[in-house]
């Protein structure tokens, strides 16, 4: 496992040895007194983690993975609805998991591949019926997400948002997770994705229509979250669906989502196979 520093991912286990036997980020936050000792330990002057270096999920098996829909207002405007009363909720399979550096199939059930740059959360405690003034007690750190779509599936007889979103592959988190205290007011973080270079979407996560506190208030009324699960708080204005034409992705393409304060995770869309 690895955390963040100035000078670049450095090995967990190089800054306190109990680390070593943590099997993802969820293992860890689930010790708040490894978690502290690992925010407080001093960096080493330099990585020793090459750059090309691909990762696993920081969380590698959550219980859980809510998507979060329609929750920027130019996003919903670009997808042809009215902002949302409540927030609008689905799920996506572990199956979908990825990390940075790891390739997104490209499936043979769709032609219509688009990505989704997105906020993600990370839950460290059990929670259920938790106040929005209270949610931020819960959150044990923020990574970045892609919400990787199949529209056709998405959009098509039934609307099969589930099934469009939980292909193998449709989930890329990381490059690693960030804690409360590294990221500061989630709100003042800016996510943008590039699409081989070129930015398609560049937005103040503080523009959510739902922001974090809100969004694990309602989830938790009559959810329960346990620690390693995730919340995809929605994405911004910019998706391939929203160009005319649709740009969709093709194998080759390279995606990279970038949250500031975070880091950037990059994908590179493979051959279906």
């Amino acid at each position: 496992m690895v955390v963040d520093s100035a000078q670049g991912p450095i090995l967990a286990s190089d800054l306190d040895p109990r680390a070593a036997s943590a099997r993802d980020v969820a293992d860890v936050l689930a010790d708040k007194e490894l978690t502290e000792a690992l925010e407080a330990a001093e960096r080493p002057p330099q990585t020793t983690i090459k750059s090309t270096f691909s990762f696993a999920p920081p969380v590698l098996s959550p219980s859980k993975i809510i998507g979060v829909g329609l929750n920027y207002h130019r996003h919903a405007r670009e997808s042809g609805a009215e902002p949302p009363a409540r927030p609008v909720l689905f799920a996506k399979w572990p199956n979908s998991l990825r990390g940075s550096g790891e390739p997104i199939p490209a499936h043979r059930d769709t032609s219509a591949l688009d990505y989704e740059g997105e906020l993600a959360v990370v839950i460290s405690r059990v929670a259920k019926r938790v106040p929005r003034e209270r949610a931020l007690e819960v959150v044990g750190g923020f990574c970045c997400a892609n919400d990787v779509t199949a529209r056709d599936l998405q959009r098509g007889p039934g609307g099969q948002w589930v099934r469009s979103k939980s292909l193998d592959g449709f989930c890329p988190i990381g490059p690693w997770v960030a804690t409360p205290k590294e990221v500061g007011d989630w709100r003042q973080l800016r996510i943008r994705t590039w699409v081989n270079g070129e930015l398609r979407q560049d937005e103040l996560c503080g523009d959510m229509i739902f922001g974090v506190e809100a969004l694990i208030e309602e989830i938790t009324t009559s959810i329960t979250l346990v620690p390693g699960d995730l919340i995809l708080t929605g994405t911004p204005a910019g998706v391939g669906m929203g160009f005319s034409p649709p740009r969709w992705l093709a194998p080759g393409d390279l995606v990279d989502v970038e949250i500031s304060g975070i880091g950037k995770l990059s994908s590179r869309v493979a051959p279906a196979e």
